[in-house]
């Protein structure tokens, strides 16, 4: 029996979203002066509020206004390790890393699986001593880092299907796996109804009706 451990990450690791932050973080590095056209996600911002564009379009745009089309492959890697380095010392709960590592001691493998960008959840990864990493792809071209998402944003049921695909990709089949799944968001439900033991960790509103009425433990690390 294969004993998994996966995490979600922003707010359920993290104490902030981190996608806005990378790009701010990464905007002021690589390119300060495109702050001026952050005024043009405004019509994006409303049209995603509205049911209009994706979520995926939306990251799209951020990305764009933020870093433009095209960064060099080792300057995005470079900004991906910086903001990396600065998540890992400042920016996760400590009973989170704790939760992971008593994950570990159990003889369990701990996997993250979150709609941020893979370009730094894999250097986050690395500094918590993860291996498995199942998150939101970029697009490179030539020796570039484009705007753009190679194949789906893994949120919802996208995040579902992207980590039956990872299992399957590690020869490890479901019926001879045991489950637990660690999220702040009922946007996770459907991977929460899936894994053996869902836990609702800093849940929000949603998270913690959904958790109340299926019974799932609640874990809060917002109060330390």
């Amino acid at each position: 029996m294969r004993l998994l451990s996966i995490f979600d990450v922003d707010r359920t690791i993290t104490r902030k979203p981190t996608y806005s932050l990378f790009l701010l973080f990464a905007m002021r590095r690589h390119a300060p002066w495109r702050a001026l056209l952050l005024p043009l996600l405004l019509p994006v911002a409303l049209a995603y509020a509205a049911g209009i564009v994706s979520r995926s379009t939306m990251k799209e745009a951020m990305h764009r206004v933020a870093l433009g089309r095209h960064v060099p492959r080792e300057k995005a890697h470079a900004l991906a390790e910086a903001f990396a380095e600065r998540l890992f010392r400042g920016g996760l709960y400590p009973q989170a890393v704790e939760r992971m590592a008593a994950e570990r001691a159990a003889g369990r493998t701990v996997m993250l699986a979150t709609a941020a960008s893979a370009l730094y959840i894999e250097p986050l990864a690395r500094r918590l001593g993860i291996a498995d990493v199942v998150a939101t792809a970029g697009v490179h071209e030539g020796e570039g880092l484009t705007h753009r998402i190679a194949g789906a944003n893994c949120y919802g049921s996208a995040k579902l299907a992207m980590i039956v695909a990872a299992l399957q990709d590690r020869g490890i089949a479901r019926d001879g796996a045991h489950i637990r799944f660690f999220t702040d968001h009922a946007s996770d439900q459907a991977v929460c109804e899936w894994a053996d033991e869902p836990f609702a960790v800093n849940p929000s509103p949603r998270m913690l009706a959904l958790a109340r009425r299926e019974r799932w433990p609640v874990l809060d690390w917002r109060g330390a």
